[in-house]
């Protein structure tokens, strides 16, 4: 049934008419699994490498390390280049597979790319729950990069071109939302497995990845196109039957011609990454490619990678440290639900500079009562001051959840027109699986060598960005995806400069030379 009926602004101040029907929303959840895999892939590795029986199999020094306290500092327990790989090495494999999804994404559509992802998946969490050695547990996790290679690449594209206009925001954040239950899932999960007697407990958290996988698999078999696609790639008549669907409605014919349009232009772009870095393309893509940096920056995914392992150093006990893990993985999700709520009602900047502030203010918190309270080779943490730091986490979390996380994937999938969106969502993921693999690879060493000074240097980060987020960051909530250059960019203090073409500059700089003046500086 459908419901929620509302117009949507088109180009020229047109009125697209759209329905919030059940196929939208059953499309969006099944395609936001995507996130879900993603997001137990993040967390479930933390958490095992936290267990003894799995540091005993595959990384015998490691646990060698845990067990003697004299050995290394609180700080540099679990410094090992070794078991950083096995995290990050994921990550690596999704950078290299998202060149090969931008192509599959392009020109076999949305869904088919989703249905690669998941068969990456699958393949991969067998390999890892049946992993006998070292070798076996890295290749399963570099083919489970491939799947989130090609998934990161697919489902926000999927999302935000199926969404009516005035929810895409809300339902592209739920493949954001998938991710921090993926991430919740895999903490509840390594609580459990961690207390099963006989040492295969790692085992099933790693195996229990198949269940998100499955869902991703079928949800890409079941679900339709989008309508972008299908007319990107010449159905015409399938994207105007599918556009009917997913509207609600059969006054379909103005979105649809301008589908029809932006899929004209874009055909005539031969080389859309060469294309990417023309002037009028700039803003958009140095916009996607600051968030990803500043996203991982911000700490998050070191923190959630490893926070079993964080709350080990720390001085929780194993047991403890995976509670804790629980709990913050909890905040993440319900703090994800306030942006779904919020993002397209207080819009993209308002969200992002109030996380700043509260992830900032937190970071130096918890640094000033490590700084305090955690020596090397000694632990003053008393059971109040452990809740403290975990309370702090948690704030830092949260705002996290309802700005930089969601937002990181949901701004540059709405800002690039169709000409280039595909190559721009392919530098996008690229951008963050590389630092996603930088931070991942260093964390632990960096946490060895930087002790409480972590969170410091993280929280630098952060000032810097909310800087650029105040200055640089343009609103775009409610914006129809084909009205960003005329509503945003050409709006804009400085992004206005760069919505001319290079050869308009040519053109106008000779015509200005001729009559005697220097028209760079007009421009």
């Amino acid at each position: 049934m459908a419901g929620g009926g509302f117009s949507a602004s088109g180009a020229g101040g047109k009125e697209f008419e759209a329905k919030i029907t059940p196929i939208v929303i059953i499309s969006c959840i099944m395609a936001a699994t995507g996130g879900l895999m993603f997001g137990y892939d993040i967390g479930v590795s933390g958490g095992v490498t936290a267990m003894d029986p799995f540091l005993k199999k595959f990384f015998p020094t490691v646990y060698k390390r845990t067990k003697d306290q004299g050995l290394n500092s609180n700080y540099c327990k679990y410094d090992n280049q070794g078991l950083q790989l096995f995290t990050s090495s994921l990550y690596l494999a999704g950078l290299t597979a998202t060149f090969f999804a931008s192509y599959t994404t392009r020109r076999l559509g949305r869904r088919l790319t989703m249905l690669i992802a998941g068969c990456f998946f699958i393949v991969g969490v067998i390999l890892n729950a049946a992993a006998q050695d070292l070798a076996m547990l890295i290749i399963g996790r570099i083919l489970l990069g491939c799947g989130v290679g090609f998934a990161n690449q697919a489902v926000p594209l999927f999302l935000s071109e199926i969404a009516p206009t005035r929810i895409r925001g809300g339902l592209n954040i739920l493949f954001q939302l998938n991710v921090t239950i993926g991430i919740l899932f895999a903490n509840l999960v390594n609580y459990g497995t961690a207390k099963i007697s006989g040492g295969w407990g790692w085992r099933l958290s790693l195996g229990l990845a198949g269940f998100p996988a499955l869902l991703l698999t079928l949800g890409a078999i079941f679900v339709v196109d989008t309508p972008n696609s299908l007319i990107e790639r010449g159905r015409l008549e399938e994207g105007k039957n599918v556009l009917r669907k997913i509207r609600g409605t059969d006054n379909i014919e103005p979105e649809f011609l301008e589908l029809v349009e932006a899929s004209r232009i874009a055909k005539e772009v031969k080389h859309p990454f060469r294309n990417l870095l023309q002037r009028r393309n700039r803003p958009q893509l140095i916009i996607s490619v600051a968030l990803q940096i500043f996203q991982q920056f911000t700490g998050i995914n070191a923190i959630m990678f490893y926070a079993p392992v964080l709350f080990s150093t720390l001085g929780f006990g194993s047991s403890a440290a995976l509670y804790s893990a629980v709990i913050t993985g909890a905040v993440n999700v319900l703090s994800t639900v306030v942006s779904i709520y919020s993002v397209d009602k207080l819009g993209r900047r308002i969200l992002l500079l109030e996380a700043g502030v509260q992830m900032l203010i937190s970071q130096i918190v918890i640094a000033i009562i490590l700084g305090i309270k955690v020596t090397d080779h000694s632990d003053n943490l008393s059971h109040g001051w452990g809740i403290f730091v975990v309370v702090m986490v948690c704030t830092y979390v949260s705002a996290f959840a309802w700005s930089w996380g969601p937002l990181g994937w949901l701004i540059p999938s709405e800002t690039f027109p169709l000409e280039t969106r595909s190559a721009g969502q392919s530098v996008t993921v690229c951008v963050n699986l590389l630092f996603t693999f930088v931070m991942a690879q260093a964390f632990l060493s960096m946490l060895c060598h930087f002790k409480y000074g972590i969170f410091l240097f993280f929280s630098g980060w952060i000032f810097v960005m909310s800087l650029f987020v105040f200055f640089l960051l343009p609103e775009t909530k409610n914006v129809p995806i084909e009205e960003m250059t005329e509503r945003v960019w050409k709006q804009h203090w400085l992004w206005k400069r760069y919505m001319v073409d290079d050869d308009d500059i040519d053109v106008v700089k000779k015509n200005g030379h001729a009559n005697g003046f220097d028209p760079s500086a007009q421009l």
